[in-house]
């Protein structure tokens, strides 16, 4: 059978009409087959309404730097001068600010992340404004926060008591919650802070020097091991850097020595969990949030022109494209080439710490209200499938964000009625990877089940040639799309086959089109 499908892919004319634009996309569901991790489609906000049907949730961000587990107490950091406020909600129930996230995730049939301050601080009050220049303020305005209590837990410690335990805390959630490690669609894992690396600019109230290499490796060491004494089946991630120059340096830490940080604090829990006899972080975890420009202009931000969006729809390329390279100051004064960040990060691991898997916590690449962020979601979205991402969790850079949403709802929800794109990935190419991305998908135990997604980045219709390899016959297929005119999937109409495994395909300008095939 691979013999005859190869014969059929040797050449085939374009099919589409005379002038158009054509690409050819070709799908063989016997090559690359590899399971897509539920958990990369994330968010950090309310899964509901827009984002119906995603699955994963985290309670991170900056507020969770100082986040007091026992009062809900918290502080903005830079964020908001310096406030020490019940922001996060909770009242005075231990634990308050993060149930919602748990009962979310719960009732949406979703896994959750749950941040564990290890900064060495948590808020002590809900006063307002901290006085960043008083040295008296670790004592009158936080509390000191440790991983290890070492006596017996409470469900209900003391809210006088001088420190605040986070093993004691991962305790709460385990009695609270206990399908945490054992339902595999809810589970509920653990990430150790949030953005060490620039906590000086951050979060000076509570650790006013820059964070070391020798530093963050000492605590999460600590901190993984509390918490897999008390959950040892828990997920741990880390060190949840900000961006680039936290993976590269630790932000210019003082005892890097040129040493790249990631190679640094991997291979030194791969050092620490053999002593341990036990694995203490599973999860690589970063944020990334694109510094490519279009026309001077960062894409990650709201902005829409035509450079800003062209920019912004190649900007998923420096995940996985080892030839592309995007106009940002990672390229100019760092790599010096293109980024490749997914297979970097991925050879970094390999060599350090095999078996560690890869969490990208928070991303954005903007465009919320205009299609071209719908395009750089769903793009982002079919590229964490294909090369094997662990869990992502889209941060919104503004309370509404339609298009992004509807980017989703292309993989979780494109039939309005919680058609999902497949659980496992197989071979999709394009030969124009800078004017069309396509992913194709099926499914375990249902192999005669196949969904491909396939985008057009320009501002020109294009026709597709569809060649696809599959075991079983594919006569027609239902087309959703989502184009500039409405945010949300609508059915465009169903499309046969032009022959066998054959099909065509017409692309409005910026459109992502989800096909469901029919036998």
């Amino acid at each position: 059978m691979r013999t005859f499908f190869a014969a059929i892919l040797i050449a085939f004319a374009p099919l589409t009409a005379r002038g158009q634009a054509t690409v050819n996309f070709t799908i063989d569901a016997t090559r690359d087959i590899r399971p897509i991790s539920r958990f990369i489609y994330g968010v950090n906000e309310t899964i509901g309404g827009r984002r119906a049907n995603l699955t994963f949730i985290r309670f991170g961000g900056n507020r969770t730097t100082a986040y007091n587990w026992v009062t809900n107490a918290s502080n903005a950091g830079s964020d908001y001068r310096y406030n020490n406020d019940n922001y996060l909600g909770g009242e005075n129930v231990p634990g308050g600010a993060v149930i919602p996230t748990l009962r979310n995730a719960f009732e949406n049939n979703a896994g959750a992340l749950i941040t564990v301050p290890i900064n060495g601080y948590v808020s002590a009050d809900e006063n307002g404004p901290v006085d960043i220049h008083d040295p008296a303020r670790f004592s009158t305005r936080f509390k000191r926060e440790a991983p290890v209590k070492g006596s017996t837990f409470s469900l209900r410690p003391d809210p006088a008591e001088p420190v605040v335990y986070q093993d004691e805390f991962v305790n709460w959630v385990k009695v609270h919650y206990p399908y945490g490690q054992t339902d595999a669609n809810r589970p509920i894992y653990f990430e150790l802070d949030n953005e060490p690396d620039i906590w000086s600019g951050t979060h000076p109230e509570v650790h006013p020097q820059p964070p070391t290499y020798a530093e963050m490796l000492a605590k999460t060491i600590a901190y993984a091991t509390a918490i897999k004494r008390v959950e040892p089946r828990a997920l741990v991630y880390g060190p949840v850097n900000y961006g680039w120059g936290g993976m590269v340096s630790l932000q210019g830490a003082a005892d890097g020595n040129g040493r790249d940080f990631e190679a640094f604090y991997l291979s030194g829990l791969a050092r620490a969990s053999a002593a341990a006899g036990k694995r203490l972080v599973d999860v690589l975890d970063i944020h990334w949030y694109p510094e490519a420009r279009g026309g001077g202009i960062r894409v990650a931000g709201p902005e829409v022109s035509p450079e800003v969006d062209a920019a912004r729809v190649q900007a998923p390329r420096s995940l996985w494209d080892s030839t592309y390279m995007e106009d940002s100051w990672i390229t100019s004064a760092s790599t010096h080439g293109p980024i490749d960040l997914v297979p970097r990060l991925q050879k970094i691991i390999d060599a350090n710490y095999p078996g560690t898997r890869l969490s990208i916590s928070e991303y954005n690449y903007g465009g919320g209200t205009d299609i071209s962020g719908a395009i750089a979601e769903a793009d982002v979205l079919g590229i964490y499938g294909r090369m094997g991402v662990f869990s992502a969790n889209e941060w919104p850079n503004d309370p509404e964000e339609p298009f992004i949403a509807a980017g989703f709802a292309m993989y979780r929800n494109f039939d309005g009625h919680g058609g999902v794109f497949g659980d496992t990935s197989v071979s999709a190419a394009t030969d124009d990877a800078a004017e069309t991305s396509v992913y194709a998908s099926i499914d375990r135990g249902h192999g005669d089940r196949m969904i491909v997604i396939a985008m057009n980045k320009t501002d020109h219709p294009i026709g597709a040639n569809l060649r696809i390899m599959h075991g079983g016959r594919l006569g027609r297929a239902e087309v959703y799309r989502l184009t500039s005119a409405e945010a949300r999937p609508i059915l465009v109409g169903v499309i046969a086959s032009t022959g066998p495994w054959a099909f065509v395909l017409d692309m409005p300008p910026h459109s992502i089109s989800t096909i469901r095939f029919l036998q």
